[in-house]
């Protein structure tokens, strides 16, 4: 092939090819001869580099104050936009009057400056707030200590560094030297960055934490496990770098947190692209570790880069937990959300539509649309200029992969703000967010004839609590407001009909539904329950009137996905109330463990669904319900000093509550700054039997850490324990 179709093959007028891999790297010539140089000349007499130094240890004032000092590196890593210190050893004292140099960073193999991807910083003397530029802050025999200061839009990734000298006959540059690369990252700290905080503690949450709590279960029956993010572990910086390059994601855009971000969301899901993590919701997973069984982020993108293949498996949750430690291991502020009963609208209509049988069952071949128990996401924190004024802040980003976005699983960045007010109409995705939180739940008949009625509309039940972790604690932060206004307000009404403005069409008159219409209520409730145990469910009548009612009811229940999607229907129950004048009925059923058990997914969760007909007046109420079993939890204990350095031993232990033997157990441990994840397998644990595995671990950070373990087996997931550990410095000698 000649040159000319080698670059033309590259498509259209690019002047180079695409320069899209942080790992691929062009080295800039040492010399750079513009004239002849004279006889007798040496170009060895002219300033030379003899040495850099660029203060990288942990406890250097460059990763101190950039707030870098938790990284497993040993390379130098500084936010954008903040000036940081480097020394440069010359072969003689440095003459500002006669002599000229200047720091270059280079990323990719195709440097050019109007990209960014080749930054020479001058030699100035006054740091301009936004510019590059150097100022020599001291002079001492043969060395110059700089302050050096970066854009606080530059690239984000890791940039090599050349000093380039100037002689009367060409440049001379140092020879390329990996000590001297350098990670650049995004600066919440920074007022000109585009993902600028102004609450310290707030920084210290989102960027700073590499434990965080997901919340999950069900609205009634909140359930929690900790997540190890750990955005500071060794290698995980280079993952998430490496990230990007497989999604081939141009280098010049890796300086904006909205397209970072939305990358990001397409690349933890493998659905289209080769991306970090497999989703499974099918409850088979021989060829993987269950989702339940992860403890954290590291061990998932160890495997990937280890492997250059997608992980198996994950669920809304781990996708939530991974790409919570890309964002904040870039320096973007991030959180995972929980949405209890998180809709998820299949046709955009911005509304659930349930298909109702003649006798009130549930029509699955015309019921699309599914009301997932929770759905885990992430929100991350950036300006937006390409929105009007008053759309920045927090960003919902969602790598689950559900939903097509622009031909790629992925969804968001879409602001917050925009979908509380029913702005959908402003990217990205915001229609499918705004229906997981504020769509209406229609139950419609399918008629024998083909006609549908809508029977009721329930306007409350999606996004009933949208939950994220405390700042500094464990416990729950309730953030539903941010998202909606309060069920039943104009504000809230009108937020739904501004959606529906942009272009969303209801296709069901809903009109003059939305208050029942009968005299008669139905409600259930569903007894706490414990797995392997028989449970109650109770249901009541009211009737309101003075006219004797009759109701023909019908009670589905179901082993249910998290997402809604029913997997068996084990029990189905037809009975009829006589309700004498202004008068309650309550009608028990009871649930036998026998009836669940054999057909239990890992999340135990149990769906009811309860539908009654008045005779007389032909009104359908609907109500349905989930509940999650209480499963028990691994146990972790500790015993021996708790010191950084220092060895202490740990032991989880797990006891079989079931009537039937565990078979594959598979036990994970996790503990941030205390020990590198593993796991341990128990071919087979016996009824009312306890296992216990011991492992020395020597801590490695001080402060409050915690200790995370789960269990997996071929019948019983999602089991979890973890442990609050205080781990002390060494003592000074």
């Amino acid at each position: 092939m000649s040159e000319t179709s080698r670059i033309s093959s590259f498509g259209g007028r690019r002047a180079v090819p695409p320069n899209n891999s942080n790992a691929e790297e062009g080295d800039l010539p040492t010399e750079e001869i513009h004239s002849l140089v004279p006889r007798g000349i040496n170009m060895e007499d002219f300033l030379n580099v003899t040495n850099v130094h660029l203060f990288k240890e942990r406890w250097d004032t460059n990763k101190v104050d950039h707030h870098t000092d938790k990284y497993d590196n040993n390379k130098l890593i500084v936010r954008r936009g903040q000036p940081f210190y480097m020394q440069i050893d010359f072969n003689r004292p440095y003459d500002p009057s006669r002599d000229l140099f200047r720091v270059e960073y280079v990323i990719g193999r195709y440097p050019q400056e109007n990209k960014g991807t080749y930054i020479p910083v001058p030699v100035v003397s006054e740091l301009q707030s936004g510019k590059w530029g150097a100022k020599v802050v001291m002079r001492e025999n043969n060395s110059v200590r700089l302050y050096v200061q970066s854009s606080p839009e530059c690239i984000v990734g890791k940039f090599r560094m050349y000093v380039a000298v100037w002689t009367p006959y060409g440049i001379l540059r140092t020879r390329r030297n990996p000590e001297t690369d350098t990670y650049i990252l995004f600066n919440p700290w920074c007022e000109d960055d585009a993902v600028y905080l102004d609450d310290e503690k707030e920084r210290e949450e989102y960027v700073l934490n590499d434990i965080g709590v997901i919340f999950y279960g069900e609205v009634n029956d909140i359930k929690t496990r900790s997540w190890s993010y750990g955005q500071f572990e060794d290698s995980i910086l280079d993952i998430c770098l490496y990230v990007m390059d497989r999604a081939q994601m141009d280098l010049s855009g890796r300086g904006n947190p909205i397209k970072v971000s939305r990358v990001g969301s397409a690349m933890v899901n493998a659905k289209d692209d080769e991306g970090v993590v497999v989703g499974s919701w099918d409850n088979v997973y021989a060829y993987g570790v269950p989702p339940s069984a992860w403890t954290g982020s590291v061990d998932i993108l160890l495997e990937y880069r280890s492997s250059e293949n997608p992980v198996r498996y994950g669920q809304c949750w781990v996708f939530a937990g991974v790409f919570n430690t890309f964002l904040r291991c870039l320096g973007i502020p991030a959180r995972v959300i929980t949405n209890y009963f998180s809709a998820h609208d299949n046709d955009a209509n911005l509304q659930m539509d349930i298909f109702l049988e003649e006798d009130g069952s549930v029509n699955s071949t015309l019921t699309k649309d599914s009301v997932w128990n929770y759905h885990c996401w992430n929100e991350a924190w950036m300006t937006r200029p390409d929105l009007p004024v008053g759309f920045g802040g927090w960003q919902v980003v969602d790598s689950t992969p559900q939903e097509n976005s622009d031909g790629m699983f992925r969804c968001g960045p879409a602001s917050v703000q925009a979908i509380k007010h029913g702005h959908v109409c402003f990217q990205f995705d915001a229609p499918f967010v705004f229906a997981e939180v504020n769509s209406d739940l229609i139950y419609i008949t399918a008629k024998k004839d083909g006609t549908h009625v809508v029977e009721a509309v329930d306007p409350t039940h999606i996004g009933k609590l949208i939950v994220t972790k405390q700042i500094g604690g464990d416990g729950m932060k309730d953030i539903t407001d941010t998202y909606k206004f309060q069920e039943g307000q104009k504000e809230e009404r009108l937020a739904l009909e501004t959606a529906l403005m942009y272009g969303v069409r209801k296709p069901f008159n809903t009109e003059g539904v939305i208050k029942s219409r009968s005299n008669v209520d139905m409600d259930f409730e569903v007894e706490n329950a414990v797995l392997g145990q028989d449970l109650k469910l109770t249901i009541t009548f009211q009737n309101k009137s003075h006219r004797r009612y009759t109701t023909t009811a019908y009670l589905s229940a179901n082993i249910i996905f998290y997402t809604g999607v029913s997997k068996a229907e084990f029990k189905k129950e037809t009975f009829s109330v006589m309700l004498e004048p202004l008068s309650f009925k309550k009608e028990e059923v009871l649930i036998r463990a026998g009836e669940y058990m054999g057909q239990l997914l890992e999340q135990a969760s149990l769906h009811f669904f309860v539908t009654a007909r008045v005779n007389e007046t032909k009104d359908v109420l609907v109500k349905q319900k989930s509940i999650v079993l209480i499963i028990p939890e691994v146990i972790i204990k500790v015993r021996g000093a708790q010191v950084v350095g220092s060895d202490m031993i740990v032991t989880v232990e797990f006891t079989n509550p079931l009537k039937t033997t565990l078979q594959n157990v598979w036990i994970h441990l996790d503990g941030p700054g205390i020990t590198r994840p593993m796991r341990k397998m128990f071919r087979e644990i016996l009824p009312n039997s306890t296992v216990q595995w011991e492992e020395v671990c020597r801590p490695w950070v001080s402060g409050p850490r915690k200790l995370i373990a789960s269990m997996s087996s071929d019948s019983l997931r999602h089991v979890y324990g973890e442990l609050d550990v205080q781990i002390q410095r060494q003592p000074s000698m």
